[in-house]
């Protein structure tokens, strides 16, 4: 019985690995490979929103309600946008700050969480905040995801406190969970 236990929690330890690293594509049972591994960062962003601030000499435009963000099959949607950007030779966006319900979505993925920063030169997104990555009819809950747009790893961890998710679930401080499809045997 112990040994079965153990098989069990390494076998759920293993696609609790497999599913954060998105870049696997069997890992999650539905065979399609990750939109994020190889984003194109530099595809043109298009943004839309029910307003926008420019603060030209602070280098950012801040958008609010309803912001849809689109970059290649990349989009973002949140209540409010700051958009950072250096203004040498053009503009040149460096960093996507969201808050609000954000959810982005590739074609194969969504990942939802109160606020996000995308990091263009860096290649990387955040989530922080009732966070969770879905893949298919898997799921994985925590604190904070990090997305790696150059590899396609994603990273989930349970950091900070507890927060109210989807349907009246919580997501426990310091602790990541997941929900993952299995083959469905004929025994």
């Amino acid at each position: 019985m112990k040994g079965m236990k153990k098989k069990t929690a390494l076998a759920i330890a293993a696609a609790a690995a497999a599913f954060c690293a998105v870049a696997v594509p069997p890992a999650l049972g539905q065979g399609a490979t990750s939109a994020l591994q190889g984003h194109n960062t530099n595809a043109p962003v298009d943004v839309a929103a029910d307003r926008i601030e420019v603060q030209d000499r602070a280098d950012r435009a801040i958008f609010s309600g309803n912001v849809v963000v689109r970059q290649a099959q990349l989009t973002l949607n949140a209540a409010r946008l700051t958009v950072a950007y250096s203004n040498a030779g053009g503009i040149q966006i460096e960093r996507l700050d969201a808050s609000g319900g954000v959810v982005v979505r590739s074609p194969s993925e969504t990942a939802r969480g109160q606020f996000a920063i995308y990091d263009l030169n860096n290649r990387l997104i955040t989530l922080v905040g009732g966070v969770s990555l879905v893949r298919g009819e898997s799921r994985v809950n925590g604190g904070r995801l990090v997305i790696d747009l150059a590899s396609g790893r994603a990273v989930m961890d349970g950091s900070g406190p507890a927060v109210a998710g989807p349907a009246g679930t919580t997501t426990n401080a310091g602790r990541v969970t997941g929900t993952f499809t299995v083959p469905q045997r004929n025994d």
